[in-house]
Parts: structure tokens; C-alpha cells; sequence
């Protein structure tokens, strides 16, 4: 792990099971976990928190996490999924150094196991249709019917198992099935299905196998083979816990994992669903799975969150037993928090209004030196180009302005930072919409470097960027996808999309320093924000996207008390 990722012991229930495992010896190894993504599709932030919870909890106790693949279901899965969830995890700071592993790693083992499972009398091969099995599963209210096929012979049970990986029956026509007990107050333990038919080429054994595991069936056998200790589950697999432990037990497996369930990372005005991002995907309304709207970790990356905060918001959100919906303010207030630190400070217009400065020589250009960085002393400083013609924001202009607006106005003083203080004295307007096109100033020859030596001061101070040496820019401003905080609430998310979830600006302008700037590159545009140059720049324009506004709502609230 590097600095995102440093162990810390924390308190919480999850640690206090490994410390008393520990103190009585339960196990004969270290700590060991494991991160065991599925390869059919990319990384979400509540993924984030699975796998600091894991790799964290395997280094503040001084030992291992695994990162193993559930390949087993190959119709979903694919090897640019298995590459991406990589770049994923190195890029949130983890490493697994050499322990990868696929369940596919263990397709003989497992076989081997389900065949001594039926030599104990625990498996058996079942003819019923999917269809059937639900049927004969029951409700939570009633119990189910046992399969006519259930009392097979062991000599039966084997000769038809094999002859299903030998590829003798077609698809969906027999499963392997778990004798446990189909009254069973808990559904998952009514006989479930360990094995099923199906031909698929799989993304690393090809046409090997034609028969593949369950999760539930592959899931504990995996931690046992790998030794892991905790297997660190989020809590919708609370209700699977007996099953992972029947399987154990079913086997005799010696010094057995320990299943432990936390609460999942969910956030308010986002949602998970793969099946319901991918819709929007496909319907045009969101570019890709990196679409910077989305809370996936290429989303979040491409939009410029940095992996130190997010690791610090998994850590803010702690462990828990209990499932609770977290606010995504509080996400936005860590990624601002760390760049307050880090980001270098730029001018940067995104609604431009000229400025003629007539007191100021036209063929003149001076270089003022302005600080990269407040928060960072050895940030130190760069040199900004300074003309007769510059762009200050629309916004910092009103003509009849209210009493609290301390920006420029006709007849009214401001400072342009690090440069000079300027004074409206004409105003120019559109003849036909009216509209205020230009501004004729003067300035203060003595307020060279934003300051007078007559200590006068004004209440206003401008960013600005001098139209000779500005940097065309297209800043893409993004908010929230949806416009509620459960937008799954009616099953149809879609319905309450943020029609100003991404709004395009394209005739922004920045500071020539820019032009240095590389792919993934974060500033603090003044008064606007925290920005990240996007892949799509090209030579003819920057490409900007905002990834928060200066505005900390969440520190705010926290601070009231709310």
C-alpha cells in the first residue's frame, strides 16, 4: 500500500471478532482477507469502501489480502473487466503484490469437493426445471417440497455427475444440488444449487468446462483453499452465512474462515445497478462508464477525485452492521479538502466579459508574480501576463447593483488580483439585445501589484486573464445525476434525471500556464471551484471538467450540528 492506503487500527466490530479470534487462537495463520469482485463490470465507490475495509483491515493487523476474481459464471464476464478493476485497486493505493487468483484457479478442486460431497450423502443430482426448483423452494411462510430426485443413490449421484461435465446433457437440464433441508426457515439453505449445465467459453479455461460452480458454493471453498481467515462480506450476504458455513463444515475443513457481514456504502442521489446505468448508457444519456456524473471509480477519476479522498471518505463513513444511505456532500467535502491542499490556483474565465483598460499603454505587457498555492508555502508562485485587453467573469459586472455587490460597476473601483485597480467608466451594450459587451476602464499606475501605497482600499477584488495570451477552454460544469436523493425509489431512475447534471461552456478562457497542463492535472480555478483536465483536450482546446464547487455544504451542516 503507499500513503493513500497507510494501516490504522480502528475500532470497530469487525476488529473487535479479529481481536478476539487472536486471543484465543482460533485460527493456525495471520490475518488474511480477501477482495473477490465479480469481472462483469467496472468498480463503484461502494466497492471503494469493500476494499479499503479489506485491504485495511489485512494491514493494520499485520497481515495479507488476496485479490481473488468470481469467474464463475463466464456469460457475464470478460478479461477488460479483470484489467479494470486492477487499475482500479493500484489506483486507490492498494496492492495485493503476488496474490491474484481466479475461482477458476480452483474449477478441479472444487469438482473434487462437490464429488466428495456426494459420497457423504450431502449432493445430489436433480432433474427439475429452474422453473421447478423455485415451485418446490416454497415461501418464507411455507416450506418446500423435497425433489423426487433427492434420494438418488450415491453410485447414481457420481455417474450422473460426471457424465454433466463430460457434457452428456444439455443445458439447464440437471443441477447439482445441496441436501440440507427444504423446511428450512432461512430460503437459502432448501436444498440450493451448487453446479449447473451450461456452455459457455469462459475467459481463461475457454471450452474446458461446460458445468460451473455457484457463488455460494464457490465462494467458501475459495477462502479455505487461499487460507483466508475473515471473509469480509457486505450484509446482503448475512442471509448466505449458514450456507458458507454448512459447506465448511459438510467438508470437515480444518481452522475454517470466518464470514463477517458490514454494511455496504450507499449514496444518497446516485445509484449502483449495472443493469440501470448500463440503460442510460445505451440511451445516450450518460457517455460511458467513466462518465463523470457517475460514482463509479473511473467516473471518479476521470472528473479528478483523487484516491486520497476517497479512502478518507471510506474511512469518515466507518463499519457498521447496519445498512444507512450516506450524503454525497460528504464525498465532495473529502475530495475538496484534500485539494485545498494540493491544488495549484488558477485564473480561469468561464463567461467572459472584456475589459479595455484605455489608461494602459496598447503595446505593453507586463508578468505579475501570483501565488500557486495559500495552503502550501513551498507551492511557491508563477508569472502571469497582463495587457491592455483582459476578461474578467460576466458576473463580476452589474450595472445597477445592489448594495452587497462589492464587484465592478460603473464609477466603482476594483482590485484585479495581483495586477491593478481598475475603474469602470463607459459601458458598451449590444444595439440590439442590449446586452453588455464591453467595459472601458481606467486604472491606478500606483496599485502595481494589486496594492496602493496610500493603503486605499477596495472591497472587490477580479480574476481575470489578458485576452492576448488567454487559452481557449471548454469547462464542462457537472452536479448531481439526479434531482432526488432516492432516484431508485419507483424502480425507474430515469425518470428524475438532472437535466443540469452536466452543462457545457464553450468560449471559456484560462491563463497561459495552462497550456503545460496534462490529462488528469487538478487546479482550483479562483471563486470557481476544483477543475480536471480531461482525455478529451485536444491541441486546438483545453478540456476542463469541475469537480466540485468551493461551496462545502456538508462542512457547514456539520458544523451547526446538523
Amino acid at each position: 500500500m503507499n500513503e493513500t492506503s497507510t494501516p490504522i487500527k480502528q475500532t470497530n466490530f469487525i476488529q473487535d471478532i479479529i481481536d478476539e479470534d487472536m486471543r484465543t487462537n482460533r485460527f493456525d495463520r495471520p490475518v488474511h482477507t480477501r477482495f473477490p469482485p465479480e469481472p462483469n463490470g467496472y468498480l463503484h465507490i461502494g466497492h471503494a469502501k469493500a476494499i479499503c475495509v479489506n485491504f485495511g483491515t489485512a494491514a493494520a493487523n499485520g497481515g495479507l489480502c488476496n485479490l481473488r476474481f468470481d469467474d464463475t459464471n463466464p456469460t457475464k464476464e470478460d478479461e477488460e473487466y479483470v484489467e479494470a478493476i486492477m487499475e482500479d485497486i493500484r489506483w486507490l493505493g492498494f496492492d495485493w503484490e503476488d496474490r491474484l487468483y481466479f475461482a477458476s484457479d480452483y474449477f478441479e478442486q472444487l469438482y473434487q469437493y462437490a464429488v466428495e460431497l456426494i459420497k457423504r450423502g450431502k449432493a445430489y443430482v436433480c432433474d427439475l426445471t429452474p422453473e421447478q426448483i423455485k415451485e418446490y423452494r416454497g415461501t418464507l411462510t411455507e416450506p418446500g417440497r423435497e425433489s423426487p430426485y433427492r434420494n438418488r443413490s450415491v453410485e447414481e449421484n457420481l455417474d450422473l455427475f460426471q457424465r454433466m461435465r463430460n457434457g452428456e446433457f444439455p443445458d439447464g437440464s440437471r443441477v447439482l444440488r445441496a441436501r440440507i433441508d427444504m423446511a428450512s426457515p432461512n430460503m437459502n439453505m432448501r436444498d440450493p444449487v451448487l453446479y449447473r449445465i451450461m456452455r459457455a467459453t469462459h475467459h481463461r479455461t475457454g471450452d474446458k468446462w461446460c458445468i460451473y460452480p455457484m457463488y455460494d458454493y464457490a465462494h467458501p471453498l475459495s477462502d479455505a483453499i487461499e487460507g483466508i481467515t475473515h471473509s469480509l462480506c457486505s450484509l446482503e450476504f448475512e442471509d448466505h452465512r449458514p450456507l458458507y458455513n454448512w459447506i465448511l463444515e459438510a467438508l470437515e475443513i480444518p481452522y475454517p474462515p470466518k464470514q463477517i457481514e458490514f454494511a455496504r456504502l450507499n449514496l444518497n442521489y446516485t445509484i449502483a445497478s449495472k443493469r440501470k446505468l448500463r440503460r442510460l448508457i445505451d440511451q445516450g444519456i450518460l457517455a460511458g462508464w467513466d462518465d463523470p456524473r457517475l460514482v463509479t471509480l473511473r467516473g471518479l477519476r476521470r472528473r479528478g477525485y483523487t484516491p486520497e479522498s476517497i479512502v478518507e471518505f471510506c474511512r469518515l463513513v466507518g463499519v457498521s452492521k447496519t445498512n444507512s444511505v450516506h450524503d454525497l456532500a460528504m464525498l465532495e467535502h473529502c475530495v475538496r479538502e484534500d485539494l485545498n491542499k494540493r491544488a495549484q490556483r488558477v485564473m480561469a474565465v468561464l463567461r467572459p466579459l472584456k475589459v479595455t483598460i484605455e489608461t494602459y499603454p496598447e503595446d505593453l505587457v507586463e508578468e505579475f508574480e501570483i501565488e500557486n498555492n495559500p495552503e502550501d508555502p513551498a507551492a511557491g508562485g508563477r508569472k502571469v501576463p497582463f495587457s491592455r485587453v483582459v476578461y474578467i467573469e460576466q458576473d463580476d459586472f452589474m450595472e445597477n447593483p445592489p448594495k452587497k455587490f462589492h464587484r465592478l460597476a460603473p464609477g466603482r473601483e476594483i482590485r484585479l488580483k495581483g495586477a491593478y485597480y481598475i475603474t469602470c467608466r463607459e459601458v458598451i451594450k449590444d444595439p440590439v439585445t442590449g446586452e453588455v459587451t464591453e467595459l472601458i476602464c481606467t486604472h491606478d499606475p500606483a496599485s502595481r501589484g494589486g496594492y496602493t501605497s496610500d493603503g486605499r482600499r477596495v472591497l472587490g477584488t477580479s480574476h481575470w486573464v489578458s485576452a492576448a495570451h488567454a487559452i481557449p477552454a471548454e469547462v464542462r460544469l457537472y452536479d448531481k445525476l439526479f434531482t432526488v436523493p432516492d432516484p431508485d425509489r419507483d424502480g425507474d431512475p430515469g425518470a428524475y434525471l438532472n437535466p443540469e447534471s452536466m452543462v457545457v461552456l464553450q468560449n471559456c478562457l484560462v491563463e497561459p500556464s495552462l497550456a503545460a497542463a496534462a490529462v488528469g492535472d487538478r487546479f482550483q480555478f479562483l471563486r470557481q471551484g476544483y477543475f480536471c483536465l480531461d482525455p478529451d483536450t485536444t491541441k486546438e482546446k483545453l478540456v476542463f471538467n469541475r469537480i466540485v464547487s468551493l461551496k462545502d455544504t456538508w462542512s457547514k451542516i456539520q458544523k451547526s450540528g446538523g
